[in-house]
């Protein structure tokens, strides 16, 4: 695909808004779970906004032991997790103004999440939500590519492999990604601007937009796409 972008990305569990917009962006999006787990991060947990303020969803996982396991390795250590975070969301935004539009939708989510592995239940969430947001993106899974073990390297090996040559990611990636290499590949970078969003109307008081995508779609449902910044 000529002119074709790319973002390579660890999955989260139901990111924030910005996740999905930069997704949205692209022509592929890659999930780059042949990397090691990292605890305390975002792979298994998210914020939510109630009328108390943020609160963390988080996916218990086994990590006693596994210290260099990677993401893809890495297994739930509660069976019952989908069914507790499901009554959390149905507790804290029963008041919303798209909870009843969107409550059938989330409940079938969540009870049919019954993958062992953390980053199929991302997978799981990530392709549902963006099917929601009508954004059409080829998914694909670092798995299926030959890998370099040198870390820019190993990107630049999923770009050519998918003939990408405009490569998209988080402004954090300039302390270590090294543009002249990928230049030197033909393939442009692009640091993703988290800025501009507007804000919407949420439970309780102030305005955060750091919380899961799915607090913009309970309390904005259909109309979540108008507050992302590529979804046209």
């Amino acid at each position: 695909m000529a002119n074709s972008k790319i973002i390579i990305t660890q999955s989260n569990y139901i990111p924030w808004k910005g996740y999905f917009d930069a997704i949205s962006a692209c022509d592929y999006f890659v999930i780059y779970d042949d990397m090691q787990y990292t605890r305390r991060d975002w792979r298994n947990r998210n914020l939510i906004k109630t009328n108390n303020g943020l609160q963390w969803l988080t996916i218990p996982v086994e990590v006693k032991g596994k210290f260099s396991q990677k993401i893809n390795e890495t297994i739930i250590a509660d069976k019952n997790w989908n069914s507790k975070h499901l009554k959390i969301l149905n507790a804290t935004y029963a008041k919303a103004a798209c909870y009843n539009d969107v409550k059938d939708w989330v409940d079938n989510l969540y009870m049919n999440c019954n993958f062992s592995l953390l980053t199929k239940i991302n997978q799981y969430f990530l392709e549902a939500i963006m099917q929601y947001l009508d954004i059409s993106v080829q998914i694909k899974r670092s798995e299926e590519y030959e890998l370099d073990e040198e870390r820019n390297m190993r990107l630049i090996n999923i770009c050519k492999q998918l003939n990408a040559n405009n490569y998209f990611t988080g402004a954090a990636a300039k302390e270590y990604l090294d543009e002249a290499a990928f230049a030197a590949n033909g393939i442009a970078v692009h640091y993703i601007d988290n800025s501009g969003y507007k804000p919407y109307q949420q439970l309780g008081s102030g305005f955060e937009h750091y919380v899961s995508m799915i607090d913009l779609i309970y309390n904005m449902g259909k109309q979540s796409r108008n507050y992302l910044k590529n979804c046209k």
